[in-house]
């Protein structure tokens, strides 16, 4: 048996790198498959890596989590309200105190003072520089970098990592990552240097409207032509709602009326809203006021909390995701402010994109997330910007900071209009990221996000351009690719629905369908069963009615089995149910960068929820009570307060998709917002 162990570790440490040959107490804890293709040069002894130990979450809190969650958010649950401070859940979800004893007693053995070791103040991580010969001999492997001698050039980074370490068995259960190790870390490394090429991939730019237009979701704007005809119409008349939804239409439609600009409202309720790669446009936002909002001051634009070097607004741009998010919300909030979260430099949101998303805005809201470990996933990934931005031009104004963490107190609530989709992200990384919108949750914030525009299926020929024709999963193409981050339990994901041509706003709502040759395919929307994430508890009795009363004439698969299934299943039948509700979302007016034209998707959906919950918010913190937090579980005890959507489906994938039905589906959700029951029932609860 020794003889064994011995070969094997000699096998790795010739194929992919160690210091030395592994003794028998050691045990490989993180390999590569094949060598880093770029570490290639030996890191110098004497140089200094700042070790980060990654330890394993809480099993305890991991599965008692949800038991949380619905103890202050279920509507039956005595505590009902009662959300948790950002020190309780710290504490709760950090790792075991007998899991720190041992990594640091592992640490001190082998020669690391206690007095150079850090316990991170989220609890998660034990930190200490180390030289790379300490390192090598800690972990029992060999540090490369990637970086070229050029003493002349001070500033660039290397990347530094191994293809391989070991760790004590007695210690292995504790440690859930090491950076460096398999997960490289960028650095500063004596003597070694770097030089980064200073030329821009001019390629990139040249798709740049692609990357930023399939992460948001919204339609692209379609000008309209009899402007003055438009513009010349009664801004109150209700009676073109089914070609042009105006703040009007959306008051008939959801019975709610604009507060009072002079209303008195709370400072600490401004609705949140997430950007990223796509910049709002004042003197638009002024000319939407001027035309639907008068009592909206030209000039009024929300408060900017600048994320790693995000900026709002951005002379020579203007975005459709922003100018529909804004005009969507003012209307319906103000004098309520809005609070503008503008994530990442211009480099990493606009020029290039990063495959990562939201991780960088989340470690902003929660400092212990930047370095928090679950599901095998510590802190922020290789696929997310990084920070200081070294890689970006300096003419394209490159954020130099360190990754912000913990910077902003989030808002009550939040919307959400961008995402891609589960196959496009590593499934430990979207579950790390939804557990941290539990974490939120628990603290009272709630997270609104768009659904999407896509029906069952992706955009055409995937999110990056290199999948299938309908973007879907399967070598045949055929099977349902649930959206993301809405696939997650603990936020709340919001369908589309239209008023269709030839009715009125006093009439039902249909989901949206808009059958036109776009780039993206129809525009209909976003629905189906997460293959990540199970049916959630609050979740359960809603989707059994729809299997039992509109059963879809499809096969499927069990526990998101897709690859495996032998029936030709398309879709996962226990999987968490996707949209909990729907807004509408087509139609709506507004300025591109000064011509008037109509856009709409879920990304109009999402604020027009989000920011009628911000309202109820407002109320219950005028009569002594606190914010909504997680509202799926009231939201489904009480479907009474939605208006039921019944008409219409979402193709995709060669498919007609679902069909929305009595009750909760898969297409339009629990239904559409009814504000005033709404607002009845929270002011009741505690």
């Amino acid at each position: 048996m020794h003889l064994i162990t011995l070969l094997e570790a000699v096998s790795v440490l010739v194929g992919l790198g160690a210091a030395a040959v592994v003794p028998s107490s050691h045990v490989l804890h993180e390999k590569r498959g094949r060598r880093h293709p770029r570490l290639t040069k030996r890191a110098p002894g004497d140089s200094i890596l700042p070790m980060r130990i990654g330890l394993r979450h809480n099993a305890e809190a991991m599965a008692k989590a949800e038991e949380w969650l619905m103890d202050v958010s279920h509507p039956s649950s005595p505590n009902f309200g009662k959300h948790w401070s950002q020190d309780q859940v710290i504490n709760s979800f950090r790792p075991s105190d007998a899991s720190v004893e041992v990594v640091t007693g592992w640490l001190v053995n082998a020669g690391i003072a206690r007095t150079r070791i850090t316990h991170t103040d989220n609890k998660l991580w034990l930190a200490f520089d180390a030289t790379v010969q300490e390192a090598e001999e800690l972990l029992k492997t060999e540090y490369y970098h990637d970086g070229e001698h050029d003493d002349d050039d001070d500033n660039d980074k290397v990347v530094v990592g191994s293809n391989a370490y070991y760790l004590p068995a007695h210690v292995q259960e504790h440690v859930d990552y090491v950076t460096p190790g398999v997960k490289s870390t960028t650095i500063d490394l004596k003597r070694l240097r770097r030089r980064r090429a200073a030329k821009r991939d001019t390629t990139k730019r040249d798709t740049v409207e692609g990357v930023s237009h399939r992460r948001s979701k919204n339609t692209q704007p379609r000008l309209i032509e009899n402007v003055d005809e438009v513009l010349s119409r009664d801004r109150n008349d209700l009676s073109n709602c089914d070609s042009l939804i105006t703040p009007a239409c959306l008051q008939a439609l959801y019975d709610y009326s604009p507060p009072s600009p002079h209303a008195k409202v709370s400072p600490k309720n401004s609705l949140g809203i997430f950007e990223e790669g796509d910049y709002y446009d004042q003197p638009d936002l002024d000319l939407f006021f001027t035309a639907y909002t008068p009592s909206i001051a030209n000039g009024t634009h929300p408060k900017l909390d600048s994320i790693d070097g995000g900026v709002a607004p951005l002379a020579g741009f203007y975005g459709g995701e922003s100018g529909l998010d804004f005009t969507i919300a003012y209307p319906i909030i103000f004098p309520q402010t809005i609070t503008l979260y503008q994530t990442d430099d211009q480099y990493y949101a606009y020029y290039t994109g990063s495959q990562g998303i939201f991780n960088t805005f989340l470690d902003a809201l929660d400092g212990s997330y930047c370095n928090y470990t679950a599901f095998g996933e510590t802190g922020d990934s290789d696929i997310d910007p990084q920070y200081p931005d070294t890689a970006s031009p300096a003419d394209e104004d490159p954020y130099l900071g360190q990754l912000q963490c913990g910077v902003y107190e989030p808002t009550n609530i939040i919307s959400i209009s961008y995402g891609v989709y589960e196959q496009d992200l590593p499934y430990s990384y979207q579950e790390r990221q939804c557990n941290e919108y539990l974490k939120l949750a628990l603290q009272g914030v709630t997270i609104v996000i768009a659904s999407g525009d896509t029906g069952v299926g992706g955009y055409n020929y995937g999110t990056y351009g290199d999948g299938a024709y309908y973007g879907c999963l399967g070598d045949d193409d055929a099977v349902f690719t649930p959206s993301e981050a809405c696939s997650c339990p603990w936020v709340t994901n919001v369908g589309a629905t239209e008023v269709f041509p030839g009715h009125t706003v006093f009439e039902p709502e249909s989901a949206v369908l808009v059958q036109e040759n776009r780039l993206n395919g129809n525009y209909s929307s976003s629905g189906g069963f997460s293959n990540i994430f199970p049916i959630p508890a609050y979740q359960k009795k809603a989707v059994q009615h729809f299997f039992d009363t509109a059963n879809p004439p499809y096969p499927y698969y069990y526990n998101g089995n897709w690859q495996n299934a032998t029936n030709g299943g398309v879709y996962n039948r226990n999987g968490h149910g996707i949209p909990d509700v729907s807004a509408n979302g087509w139609n709506y007016p507004g300025w591109y960068d000064g011509s008037f034209g109509t856009s709409g998707g879920t990304s109009m959906s999402a604020p027009i929820f989000a920011s009628l919950l911000n309202r109820i918010v407002e109320e219950r913190i005028k009569v002594g009570k606190g914010p909504l937090g997680f509202v799926n579980p009231t939201l489904y005890e009480n479907p009474q307060v939605l208006n039921d959507i019944t008409n219409g489906t979402n193709p995709g994938c060669g498919t007609e998709g679902f069909h929305a039905a009595k009750g909760w589906d898969p297409v339009t959700g629990l239904g559409t917002p009814n504000y005033p029951k709404m607002l009845e029932l929270w002011l009741s609860l505690p």
